[in-house]
């Protein structure tokens, strides 16, 4: 069954007082399109991560999707995962978890699906995971939280379970940072963002979004206790990532 997408205009008005992004109603209806639109190479990043979950996905675990927005990524891994293991997506929006509802239910999974609502800074609530998806989201969470939240998912996994994380990034060397930036805002205007929706959704993520270097993210999951991490994605001011539990 094919899903409508709603096309992403959501900055393109010019907006006064412009507020901080949030993951709204209005943000909820057309993230399909934005996040296809704003992040480079989404839906192979969305495959590769559908793929290295079907590998270490155990059968009597469960597999976690954590931010799980609209469920693009679980829609994927359910082509992947064998079945006898149960799907977890969980978000703090419950503008995203309803969105994510609607589409699952239009697909018609024939897997054992929970949905839930969690402020990850107060309560992480894996057990028993396999596989622990994080999807560009932990870059929304303030930085003084981010261990404790990768140690609370580590603490929830079993052996050789693995944590795939996809992340925007800040370059290990500033000289190139913004070289970077440069390149990611050629692919919004080559994606149809005007140089208003640009400029306004940069204002917006200002203080929302805070990015960590590849090696400051490396160095949280190690010492959170994963032992092998490896990039497995890279483009620009985008990463990919995998750790394992051993």
């Amino acid at each position: 069954m094919q899903e409508i997408i709603n096309s992403d205009k959501v900055f393109r008005e010019k907006l006064e007082n412009l507020p901080d992004f949030e993951f709204n109603t209005k943000v909820a209806g057309v993230f399909d399109d934005m996040v296809s639109r704003s992040v480079p190479f989404y839906d192979e990043l969305q495959r590769m991560t559908s793929e290295l979950a079907g590998n270490y996905a155990q059968f009597g675990t469960n597999v976690y999707d954590l931010g799980c927005s609209t469920g693009t990524t679980m829609l994927l891994m359910d082509k992947t995962i064998q079945d006898g293991i149960k799907f977890i997506g969980i978000d703090d929006s419950e503008e995203m978890i309803i969105k994510c509802k609607e589409k699952l239910d239009n697909f018609k999974l024939n897997r054992d699906i929970e949905l839930q609502m969690a402020d990850f800074t107060k309560k992480v609530p894996v057990e028993n995971a396999s596989v622990v998806a994080m999807v560009l989201v932990l870059q929304f969470i303030r930085p003084i939280h981010r261990l404790d939240i990768v140690r609370k998912i580590y603490n929830g996994m079993v052996k050789n379970g693995v944590f795939i994380f996809i992340e925007k990034i800040l370059a290990e060397q500033k000289s190139f940072n913004r070289e970077y930036i440069d390149y990611y805002y050629d692919f919004k205007r080559r994606n149809n963002y005007s140089e208003l929706e640009i400029s306004q959704k940069r204002e917006a993520l200002e203080n929302v979004l805070i990015p960590y270097k590849t090696s400051e993210n490396i160095t949280m999951l190690q010492d959170a206790g994963f032992k092998e991490v490896e990039v497995f994605f890279r483009w620009y001011n985008f990463t990919g990532i995998i750790a394992k539990k051993l």
